[in-house]
């Protein structure tokens, strides 16, 4: 099975930019559709964004479309997420996401598509 660790969040005044980190081990990602999730308190985990195996594929939730960039670099075995002009909604623990055994160009944007998952990075934006 693989293991994800996501880092990188931190208290960020708005219009910062920030670059969340999904470290794997355990399984290469190169097989593993991914994505990155978002739960704000009192809310129900939200879709971010999501790349396909080769990366070529993104789909981005209409919220951070055109602030948010997903990336991978399988050979590091790690996924991105670069979050620019960042805005108080953002706020959020962040969790990154993994799921094998899709087709390869697959993105996948619910969360009950992933069977794996990172233990949550907190994400605070200060108006």
């Amino acid at each position: 099975h693989v293991q994800l660790v996501d880092s990188g969040g931190r208290l960020v005044q708005a219009g910062d930019s920030l670059i969340l980190s999904c470290a794997a081990s355990g399984r290469t990602i190169s097989s593993y559709a991914m994505g990155w999730f978002r739960q704000a308190p009192g809310q129900k985990r939200e879709f971010v964004a999501a790349i396909s195996q080769s990366g070529l594929n993104k789909y981005y939730a209409d919220s951070v479309k055109g602030r948010f960039t997903i990336s991978r670099d399988n050979a590091k075995n790690t996924m991105y997420l670069q979050m620019n002009s960042l805005k108080p909604e953002d706020t959020a623990v962040y969790y990154c996401a993994a799921r094998r055994g899709v087709v390869s160009h697959s993105v996948l944007y619910g969360a009950d598509d992933y069977n794996y998952w990172g233990q949550g990075t907190q994400v605070t934006v200060s108006s």
